[in-house]
């Protein structure tokens, strides 16, 4: 067989691709990144599938009937759930490659693009008796590796920084993998119907949930004029309990959880001795 080669016949049609992602729209630009999700989800597909067929009968086993079926489907699923979330970076490089500009959690979650920021919210607490509660070294440490998100959902919300990083503390110690026996996920331990209400598509990338927990915590501030007392309770019982009696509920997970919340924000507002 004779060797194939490429040949250009027509250099002028070849112009040099230079992405400018200023002159896309914001819908041109969810329209990429939905494109660059989808490529890598098929993409990830047959690489399960490849992989899938190196192993004896499959997933489901190849005697089962509609075996092969199932199999698919489930391929289908796990490569739509991986790029959904973090993925393998193909559709970050394919996102960069077409507007010049790394793939946000912005541009992939509209409801959580601050469009426009909130004015700071004034928040009254009347705490005099919660005492200052000390987190320890270690989940400071990690919240640490936050405070850029914190700053940014802070300013673009309303809330105190402070504020999202004592509900951080008191939700989850700052651990973004962590999973109550509520399935309550992630640094503000969001659950899944609040997760789709928000518009987070990952509950457990970090940035997703800080913004997404600090918009729901904007929310319930603005809906209870800035007390918050009952915005920390409805957190974590849910407005709906806040409403049915008028206050705190009687429910002592919910009642600690607000004394807890409060004594992390008396702890980082106390004046630090500098050595």
């Amino acid at each position: 067989m004779n060797d194939l080669s490429l040949k250009i016949t027509n250099e002028q049609k070849h112009i040099p691709f230079t992405p400018d992602a200023k002159n896309l729209s914001v819908s041109e630009k969810q329209r990429m990144a939905d494109v660059s999700k989808q490529f890598e989800s098929l993409l990830t597909s047959m690489m399960l599938k490849s992989m899938n067929q190196t192993t004896s009968g499959g997933m489901f086993g190849e005697s089962n009937f509609g075996g092969d079926f199932f199999d698919s489907i489930f391929q289908f699923e796990i490569a739509d759930k991986i790029s959904k979330g973090t993925g393998f970076g193909v559709a970050d490089q394919i996102y960069k490659r077409l507007t010049g500009e790394n793939l946000s959690t912005e541009v992939l979650n509209p409801k959580l693009a601050p469009l426009k920021s909130l004015p700071k919210i004034e928040v009254t607490s009347n705490s005099v008796e919660i005492p200052s509660v000390q987190p320890s070294n270690q989940s400071l440490n990690r919240l640490g590796k936050y405070d850029e998100i914190i700053n940014q959902a802070s300013e673009t919300y309303g809330v105190d920084k402070n504020i999202i990083k004592s509900v951080i503390l008191a939700e989850s110690s700052a651990k973004e993998n962590a999973v109550s026996t509520a399935n309550a996920k992630g640094l503000m331990q969001i659950i899944d119907s609040t997760a789709q209400y928000l518009g987070i598509n990952n509950v457990f990338d970090p940035k997703e949930n800080i913004m997404g927990g600090a918009k729901y915590l904007s929310q319930l501030l603005r809906k209870y004029n800035g007390d918050l007392k009952f915005a920390l309770a409805g957190y974590n019982a849910g407005p709906g309990n806040v409403d049915k009696y008028n206050g705190i509920p009687p429910f002592t997970e919910t009642q600690t959880y607000v004394k807890r919340v409060i004594g992390y924000l008396k702890n980082f507002e106390e004046p630090k001795n500098v050595l």
